[in-house]
């Protein structure tokens, strides 16, 4: 890969594809190109072709979605599958309109049935029911990877999936109303150390079992499916080790030097039992990640310290 190739990062301001666009800045590409989605609606079709024809991307990388956490998955169901399957048709059916001959499409681990064996293997996607909680964003990525595999098997292009498990890392969202776990873990400990040590509040049991990817990891093996030809279309990403959410819970509490108690709600939903991702796949193939989860969640807390004001500007 020239490191003059022109690379579209879509979603290049959220964590994720903020992540990619740094390691691709650090290995020394120098055409990177995004939009803000103030200048570019990914879910408007139109726009999104008149954005390719202007710009004229080699590469794109789709790390633009919708996310969030149960809360806001329970809550908008409607939003959570439309608006992803509309940006992704969009991006995916474009390129390949325009002749883009590299796309990497960015999933999630929940794309895989609720009880699924463990740890969960590519081949198991589609082999039985999803996960009620987040199924309309499952559902809507199962349609990316799938668009992505059927324009590989027709047009030979080198269209390749990269499937997550739960990421986290600088840049996260700690909103408590649409953040993810771990995040949300991390406010709510420093605020509860910082008002005595006011007792913090979990949803669920406690007792699900998860896998966490820093997301400094991820933007890697974006940067390593870049600079390869992978030969399947779908790769797990992950660090293929997981632990309980009262592990992580307490793991988080120790680095934000919180003291109070942990109380377990249990009327609240745990969601999937346990989500840990075979990644012997992308192993074999040479990548790996490198940040362990206590050296993660240090920097994320760092991060958090330090953009502190900003983060409170978000209502809870």
């Amino acid at each position: 890969m020239d490191k003059a190739t022109k690379i579209y990062i879509a979603g290049h301001n959220g964590m994720v594809g903020s992540a990619i666009w740094r390691a691709l800045s650090t290995k020394g590409y120098t055409n990177l190109i995004g939009a803000s989605s103030t200048e570019l609606d990914l879910r408007n079709q139109q726009a999104v072709k008149d954005f390719m024809a202007k710009e004229k991307p080699e590469v794109i990388i789709d790390a633009a979605a919708k996310v969030g956490g149960i809360l806001a998955n329970n809550n908008f169901p409607y939003q959570f599958i439309m608006e992803n399957m509309q940006i992704q048709n969009n991006l995916v059916d474009t390129a390949l309109q325009t002749g883009v001959e590299k796309f990497i499409f960015l999933g999630s681990s929940c794309i895989y049935p609720k009880l699924a064996p463990q740890p969960l293997k590519e081949e198991y996607l589609l082999t039985d029911t999803l996960e009620p909680t987040n199924e309309w964003y499952a559902i809507a990525k199962i349609t990316g990877v799938k668009a992505c595999q059927a324009i590989r098997k027709q047009f030979g292009k080198d269209y390749v999936s990269l499937m997550p498990t739960n990421l986290y890392g600088t840049h996260d969202n700690f909103d408590l109303n649409s953040s993810h776990v771990l995040p949300a873990m991390i406010r709510k400990f420093h605020e509860a150390k910082v008002n005595n040590n006011a007792p913090v509040t979990l949803w669920g049991s406690g007792t699900p079992m998860r896998e966490f990817l820093f997301v400094d990891d991820m933007a890697q093996s974006v940067v390593f499916a870049l600079e390869n030809i992978l030969p399947d279309y779908l790769y797990n990403v992950g660090t293929g080790e997981d632990l309980t959410i009262k592990h992580l819970a307490e793991t988080i509490q120790k680095i934000t030097g919180h003291q109070g108690d942990i109380i377990w709600d249990a009327t609240k939903p745990d969601g999937t039992p346990r989500k840990l991702m075979d990644i012997s796949k992308m192993h074999a193939l040479g990548w790996k990640h490198q940040v362990r989860l206590e050296e993660g969640i240090q920097k994320t807390y760092d991060w958090f310290l330090g953009n502190i004001e900003n983060v409170k500007k978000i209502k809870l």
